[in-house]
């Protein structure tokens, strides 16, 4: 009789072992779950729209940047097929044109995006921002290190997650095109000044995933 193991790693991935009783199969998988529910636009005289982009903007770190999939929902709860419309989804996100509807009417919808789990499972407790240092001539410095000593007691010893964002656009990191030094859970953020090519760092803030009590 065959039994199976399940392990989650810290980087959202699901180790699976098999143990068949003929020997023993492994593989890793990546682990996806759905974030909360969004709603960031009422429908106008074209359209309702519902756009990845503006909706990371508005809840910077709720949301991966690349997420695999979309939902789509009217307010009421029906999928769009009960709902009558017809809708199209992208990558960029959610789009009901009422040009494409028999009744030129579209139902007000919210989305929601499978992502990786640091985005959507309860699996973690996010500390306050922080933002201790701006960009200098040579760089800036968000470490982990240094958060732990000027905020003492308020971040684990050893996290799991990270997230930043850009302060003045509150845009995730990873859409800045910066390249980072440093950028992980277990030392923080260092952007070098050198590193760009060309522009330079902008200033962040850094939050951290960590087992909850």
């Amino acid at each position: 009789e065959a039994t199976v193991s399940v392990n989650i790693l810290k980087i959202g991935l699901f180790f699976i072992l098999f143990d068949t009783g003929y020997g023993r199969f492994s593989f890793f998988t990546f682990v996806h779950c759905w974030t909360q529910w969004f709603e960031t636009d009422n429908p106008s005289r074209y359209e309702d729209m519902e756009n990845l982009a503006k909706i990371v903007r508005r809840h910077p770190g709720q949301i991966c940047p690349d997420p695999i999939d979309i939902e789509a929902r009217t307010l009421s709860g029906l999928t769009p097929e009960e709902a009558g419309d017809i809708i199209k989804i992208t990558d960029r996100g959610f789009i009901c044109r009422k040009r494409d509807q028999p009744d030129r009417q579209c139902e007000d919808y919210k989305v929601r995006f499978s992502c990786p789990l640091p985005y959507c499972g309860d699996i973690v407790c996010w500390t306050n921002w922080y933002d201790r240092d701006d960009p200098s001539v040579t760089s800036d410095w968000e470490t982990l290190e240094d958060l732990q000593s000027e905020n003492p007691g308020e971040i684990c010893q050893e996290p799991v997650y990270i997230q930043t964002v850009s302060t003045h656009t509150l845009s995730p990191a990873t859409y800045t095109r910066e390249n980072f030094f440093v950028c992980n859970a277990a030392a923080g953020l260092i952007c070098r000044q050198k590193d760009q090519m060309p522009g330079t760092c902008r200033d962040h803030k850094i939050r951290f995933g960590c087992p909850c009590r």
